[in-house]
């Protein structure tokens, strides 16, 4: 797992993207671990959970039957209107822009 305290590697696009911003992305994922831990889920599975709950459908990419599984699992996530709005306060507030160069910003 990347954090301040274990960056990514220089030279990359990634690390180029996110090393910058590693210090509110730590704000963030304390704040998805929170919810995991409370709904008995992995972190990653809660900004599914939330996708879902916004009326979006996450395209998830998987190659293994354990991330089956957790698909399954973020699914079965129903997040309160309270917990969606306070995801979406902290991450409104961290100013956070990842899109890189090749991707495209929705609208």
């Amino acid at each position: 797992m990347y954090d301040t305290a274990h960056p990514m590697p220089e030279g990359s696009a990634r690390a180029e993207a996110y090393n910058p911003v590693l210090d509110k992305l730590e704000v963030l994922n304390a704040e998805l671990k929170k919810l995991a831990d409370k709904y008995h889920v992995g972190p990653a599975q809660i900004p599914v959970a939330w996708a879902i709950e916004k009326g979006t459908l996450p395209i998830i990419g998987v190659t293994k039957e354990n991330q089956v599984l957790d698909a399954v699992k973020a699914a079965n996530v129903a997040l309160t209107a309270e917990e969606t709005a306070e995801l979406e306060k902290i991450a409104d507030s961290l100013e956070l822009n990842v899109i890189r160069f090749w991707e495209k910003e929705m609208k």
